[in-house]
């Protein structure tokens, strides 16, 4: 994480699971009118092998309890400030993506909580922005089937900060991610089909 200063960034320390990190960063950031909470876990796992449950705990304590301690230890001074907290999940939070099962259950977990700070936060001036990125073309979506159409990370930040400055409540900042949520608004059940085939097309 990193703070400005006039024309400077400051690095801060900031692993999301560690509260005493967090909290730490939040009062050396107390002056901070944006805050992206964009950290992120994922391993793939067969969702009967032996280790799933550790692993959806290793994915939830990241992807929904570490945006859960940012939020919580930063809501004081987003509201301070008439800020805006930014939480960056995934259309796998809005239709599970069964070959990243545990994943998709922990970005799901996190839309909740998206949903639940822009009502709670609204009345004290905090914008609260949902991020739905499709494949983005980083190492995490190396082993993505075809079809997965991947956007370069720089396209995507791009198209979240104009989604931001815009006042979005909730942005697909990719071809597919806009794409899917075409789909999404008019059936969601035709896109937990459509994803629920990914289990037979080889990676």
């Amino acid at each position: 994480m990193q703070k400005r200063y006039g024309a400077r960034l400051v690095a801060l320390r900031l692993d999301v699971t560690d509260a005493g990190q967090v909290a730490d960063a939040a009062r050396q950031a107390s002056d901070v009118d944006l805050v992206f909470s964009n950290a992120g876990a994922f391993e793939p796992t067969e969702l009967t092998d032996g280790a799933i449950v550790e692993v959806a705990r290793r994915e939830m304590e990241v992807n929904y309890f570490g945006a859960l301690q940012m939020l919580r230890s930063f809501a004081q001074s987003l509201a301070d400030r008439g800020g805006a907290l930014v939480n960056v999940s995934s259309v796998a939070g809005l239709a599970n993506v069964p070959i990243q099962p545990t994943y998709s259950a922990s970005k799901a977990a996190q839309h909740s909580l998206t949903q639940a700070a822009r009502a709670i936060l609204a009345g004290r001036g905090v914008t609260v922005h949902g991020v739905y990125p499709g494949p983005v073309d980083t190492d995490m979506s190396k082993d993505l089937p075809a079809q997965f159409e991947k956007t370069a990370p720089d396209d995507v930040a791009s198209q979240i900060l104009d989604g931001v400055e815009a006042g979005y409540e909730d942005i697909f900042p990719d071809p597919f991610a806009a794409a899917f949520a075409e789909r999404f608004h008019t059936s969601s059940k035709s896109v937990e089909r459509q994803m629920a085939a990914t289990v037979a097309i080889p990676a």
